[in-house]
């Protein structure tokens, strides 16, 4: 049987890189061993193990000076999300400033980019497009009504007590000054388009397809985050809706199926239908559907509140 010393302790059970081998002073031939396998050009990773789309993206980032995670990945990695049929990623995205030559690694798809100081963050150790250029690279790849939803994951109103943050990612203002400084990639006039009908108040994807459908389908514009009575801060809130005509629409994701929540959207559901406004509360099957039902029904109530 082959003995062979262990790895120092930052390196144990994660892939690295040979620079960092070498930081840690591990002698070449330990590289050899047959605990390890090599994960690419200068990369080592543990033998019948697979990684996490985290995991690639750091090791491959490391090992490509100047380059950083972006696009799908990015996308991925940061929480922005992406169409169920680009979700499955077996490569990594990594960029490079325009005058640099583009990545050429197995297991990535590269990009050469023109980059503003500011572009790039630290993502728990792994350089990464900041997630209004993200939103900005994958304009190009997206159907229209992605970009309109990305971006309103960017400029909504985070909750800080589940976020721990109180800023939006994004202002409309700030995204508008991004495409005036990349004029010349592709994709920034879907961007400009998308911006033109971006709101505040959508807290996923489905609530922004839910409200483009209705006004495609000839409904006014619905308000959205409908406060139940803006007069007392705890009042219940639906997703969208109009206090014109009472009608109160709410979306309920993967996340309402929690006993909790459950127990916090009864009493909202409740708090509504007391108070006699037409109350619409759609899933996924709606979504499906392209939300044709439900906008039949929600404009049979608007005709009788009229």
């Amino acid at each position: 049987m082959v003995r062979y010393t262990s790895l120092p302790e930052g390196l144990e059970n994660r892939p690295f890189t040979i620079y960092e081998s070498r930081a840690e002073g591990v002698p070449r031939k330990r590289l050899r061993a047959n605990d390890l396998d090599t994960g690419g050009r200068l990369i080592y990773v543990p033998r019948a193990r697979d990684l996490e789309l985290g995991e690639r993206a750091r090791i491959l980032a490391a090992a490509t000076p100047s380059a950083w995670v972006s696009h799908q990945t990015a996308a991925l990695l940061t929480g922005l999300g992406l169409p169920p049929w680009m979700a499955d990623q077996q490569t990594v995205h990594l960029s490079k400033p325009h005058h640099l030559p583009r990545v050429r690694r197995a297991g990535v798809t590269g990009h050469r980019v023109h980059v503003i100081p500011g572009e790039v963050m630290d993502f728990d150790g792994i350089p990464i497009s900041v997630r209004p250029r993200t939103w900005l690279d994958l304009a190009k790849s997206l159907p229209l009504p992605y970009v309109i939803a990305m971006g309103d994951q960017l400029i909504r109103k985070p909750r800080p007590a589940l976020e721990l943050r109180i800023e939006p990612y994004a202002y409309p203002s700030g995204l508008r000054l991004l495409i005036r400084q990349h004029p010349n990639l592709q994709g920034v006039e879907k961007a400009r388009l998308a911006l033109d009908e971006m709101r505040v108040g959508a807290d996923s994807y489905p609530e922004t397809f839910l409200r483009l459908a209705m006004c495609d389908a000839g409904l006014p514009e619905p308000e959205l985050q409908v406060q139940l009575n803006p007069e007392d801060p705890w009042s219940p809130t639906a997703d969208l809706g109009y206090r014109r005509y009472r009608i109160a629409i709410q979306y309920d994701g993967a996340h309402h199926l929690t006993r909790q929540q459950q127990s916090r959207d009864n009493r909202r559901d409740e708090a509504f239908l007391s108070a006699g406004w037409s109350y619409f509360k759609l899933n996924a099957d709606d979504l499906a559907d392209g939300f044709a039902g439900a906008i039949g029904r929600i404009k049979k109530a608007k005709l009788r509140a009229a």
